[in-house]
């Protein structure tokens, strides 16, 4: 069996903590195929794009190395691990009003505290349309306001859980491109990668979560990367679109195409499973 954190399981025998946020290209869903596909043993456990963090809180590795590009999501991480109690308090005094909902989001983050940047991330992913997560060149997160009656802003237990394992486990919490991240993986180590998709067809555009887009050449690069963790000895799995393009790419490993539940249709009857993601591992 993988490696899971004792302490951290004991501590959360009846409930596991889940994504704080809601993140564009979550694994939710696919979970359980994650988990069926883990090398059977590893030491650290390394995730270079973690976004909302589905897989690390549903194995709770005992040591991790955590990543993400996006500052706020970032901070947040940090902040649940540190500063819960204010943060929850911070998030107590946020309210589901359209007028205010743009008020907060016109706050620039780098003139607030880390606790009430945390907050405002929190407060707007909860709040905003569809819970999605995109910034606009100027890294200015854009999205209109959701509307909803009674959006979840403070998932108190949540949010308890989530900091109980970071503060149990040894959760290494970084900020950076994910080249740095690679880096320190050693040989035995597991690597999950879970970037920016590949375009699903030639006029879809790239997914903008920040203001830095994962453009073709990041996913050759990327490509270059995967095979250097090859080469040290480390256990590699990565998530992308099932296209022609990234089938290639990891042509020689072990690819299987997976059906995952995707908006592939702006009707809604032509909606449904389809064969839109890869795995791809070298073990």
């Amino acid at each position: 069996m993988h490696k899971t954190n004792t302490s951290a399981v004991v501590l959360n025998q009846l409930k596991k903590p889940k994504p704080f946020v809601k993140w564009a290209g979550g694994k939710r869903q696919l979970i359980n195929l994650l988990i069926d596909n883990l090398p059977i043993e590893y030491d650290t456990y390394i995730e270079p794009f973690i976004g909302g963090g589905a897989l690390l809180f549903e194995i709770m590795p005992d040591r991790a190395i955590i990543n993400d590009i996006n500052e706020e999501l970032i901070n947040a991480y940090k902040v649940i691990r540190d500063s819960l109690t204010e943060l929850i308090e911070s998030l107590k005094q946020h309210k589901n009003e359209e007028g205010y909902y743009y008020k907060v989001r016109s706050l620039s983050p780098d003139k607030l505290s880390p606790v009430e940047r945390a907050s405002r991330f929190i407060y707007l992913n909860k709040t905003c349309f569809n819970g999605l997560y995109r910034e606009n060149s100027k890294g200015q997160f854009n999205v209109p306001f959701g509307k909803y009656k009674n959006p979840v802003i403070v998932d108190e237990e949540n949010l308890k859980l989530v900091s109980d394992y970071l503060n149990t486990a040894n959760v290494e919490i970084y900020n950076t491109d994910y080249k740095e991240i690679c880096k320190l993986a050693k040989k035995g180590d597991f690597v999950y990668l879970d970037p920016p998709y590949y375009p699903l067809t030639k006029t879809a555009s790239f997914t903008k979560y920040n203001k830095h887009d994962f453009t073709e050449q990041d996913h050759l690069e990327l490509r270059e990367v995967f095979e250097e963790l090859d080469k040290k000895g480390c256990y590699v799995m990565l998530s992308n679109s099932n296209t022609e393009f990234v089938k290639e790419l990891y042509r020689g490993y072990n690819i299987l195409e997976i059906e995952a539940n995707r908006f592939i249709n702006c009707k809604g009857d032509k909606r449904g499973k389809a064969k839109v993601e890869i795995l791809v591992k070298n073990y």
